[in-house]
């Protein structure tokens, strides 16, 4: 198993940045990939960055140009640096990790809320 503890988020005002943070433990050597999903009030849970190990990444369309997804594997710690936000980027922020096993693993997540 793998255990997720997002970290990060807060009231930032439109245009402002914040960098959330996703700590991994557990069964590391099974994580093909760390994401970051998001879900508003009343919307479903969407995609918004999603890396690879092999480095590769996507990005939800609202999301690009203004969000970065990175990792750091010998901290096996998964970024999204989210910059020029959007009161419409309000949303509880998920970390996910894909295993090889096809295991899906998630965070308890943490709050975004970006308001003047």
């Amino acid at each position: 198993q793998v255990q997720l503890v997002e970290s990060g988020g807060g009231l930032v005002q439109p245009g402002g940045s914040l960098r959330l943070s996703c700590v991994a433990s557990g069964s590391i050597s099974s994580i093909a990939a760390m994401g970051w999903y998001r879900q508003a009030l009343g919307k479903q849970r969407e995609l918004v960055a999603m890396k690879g190990n092999s480095g590769s990444t996507y990005y939800a369309d609202s999301v690009k140009g203004r969000f970065t997804i990175s990792r750091d594997n010998a901290k096996n710690t998964a970024f999204l640096q989210m910059n020029s936000l959007k009161p419409e980027d309000t949303a509880a922020y998920y970390c996910k990790s894909n295993s090889y096993s096809g295991n899906d693993y998630w965070g308890q997540g943490t709050q975004v809320t970006v308001s003047s």
